[in-house]
């Protein structure tokens, strides 16, 4: 019995000193080295997409823009590494990246079986369909024996299976790795349907070369949360990236924006808010930073309403309507913790 109690003693103690090494290991990792090495996609408009001279712009691009100004005081301080839908997971296994934020569909088989987890939803999309409008077609459950593009290694393939079989219709796929060749195929007509989550849609249709000529089909087939992805058992990292999805929001709720994030710590009353900025409380030394983190993660990007219009919003060539994406107070479900 000794000899048992011994070794569970010991198999503990080991187990906790995993785990301590664990937390403790790619957030020291990054502070060492200087920068966040950011995972996005190859290039997608209004998330993740490089310009001629490779500076990067996008949601996905914000928010690790966001976490290197909460872990740095400097939103600039961040590194992109452009992937595939199939590479991505792996490079994030391996440490090639510390986190991943590229439209990445948070899923229960991804939670659990790949050693990664999700930090928040940064975009709630949905599936669906786009075609020329010269075929004629005004609704998916009107495409029975059509072929479709779409992208490998994604939720996409398994939600157009599901989706063919439960209304009894037939399909070819057309399958790429990259998704600039999924719209090259396309557009060359070399299938008569492009599926990915909606946002994508939008964005690749400015791809084509006639956009206009094109139309995305209102059916939503599936949900697809999309957000950043940081390994499991790192507990120090995933507190640093999940606060920092937290604080944007909880921001655009207190009108607190790039701008006015300074006098805000000056001359703010409100106690959240304090508390938020790092006026009040030791909340930023809890996660192994600056107490001001959420203010300089503000500063570098704006609140995640300023990300979101900048970005993709009304504005932009997306045009994309909050929807969903609006905070709880203002009829959508975005919503965050309190610092407190």
């Amino acid at each position: 019995m000794k000899r048992t109690l011994l070794s569970l003693a010991l198999g503990t103690a080991v187990s906790l000193a995993g785990i301590t090494a664990a937390s403790a290991g790619t957030l020291d990792d990054v502070k060492a080295k200087g920068f966040i090495q950011c995972g996005v996609s190859q290039g997608l408009i209004g998330f993740s997409n490089p310009d001629d001279k490779n500076n990067w712009t996008g949601l996905d691009v914000d928010f690790c823009r966001a976490v290197a100004g909460a872990v740095f005081g400097d939103g600039e301080k961040v590194k992109f590494t452009p992937l595939s839908a199939k590479e991505r997971f792996t490079a994030l296994q391996s440490g090639e990246i510390d986190i991943l934020s590229r439209n990445t569909t948070w899923t229960m088989g991804r939670d659990t079986s790949l050693g990664l987890v999700f930090a928040g939803v940064t975009y709630y999309d949905g599936q669906g369909f786009m075609v020329k409008k010269s075929l004629g077609v005004d609704s998916a459950l009107k495409l029975d024996g059509a072929s479709v593009c779409t992208q490998t290694g994604t939720t996409t393939e398994l939600n157009l299976a599901d989706y063919f079989r439960a209304n009894n219709m037939k399909y070819e796929v057309v399958a790429f790795e990259k998704a600039d060749e999924v719209i090259a195929a396309y557009d060359s007509g070399r299938c008569d349907v492009f599926t990915t989550d909606q946002s994508g849609l939008y964005a690749e249709r400015l791809k084509l070369k006639n956009p206009d000529e094109n139309v995305v089909l209102p059916e939503i087939i599936s949900k697809e949360p999309l957000g950043p992805v940081v390994r499991q058992g790192d507990d120090a990292w995933f507190n640093v990236v999940k606060w920092t999805y937290f604080a944007l929001l909880n921001a655009e709720e207190a009108g607190i924006t790039a701008a006015n994030a300074g006098d805000m710590m000056a001359n703010s009353t409100d106690p959240g808010i304090r508390r938020l900025l790092g006026v009040e409380g030791d909340f930023g030394k809890n996660i192994g930073l600056e107490n001001n983190w959420a203010a300089n993660a503000i500063k570098a990007v704006g609140n995640y309403g300023e990300m979101f219009d900048r970005n993709v919003g009304p504005d932009t060539n997306l045009k994309i309507s909050r929807g969903v994406n609006a905070l709880w107070k203002d009829g959508g479900i975005q919503y965050a913790p309190p610092v407190r």
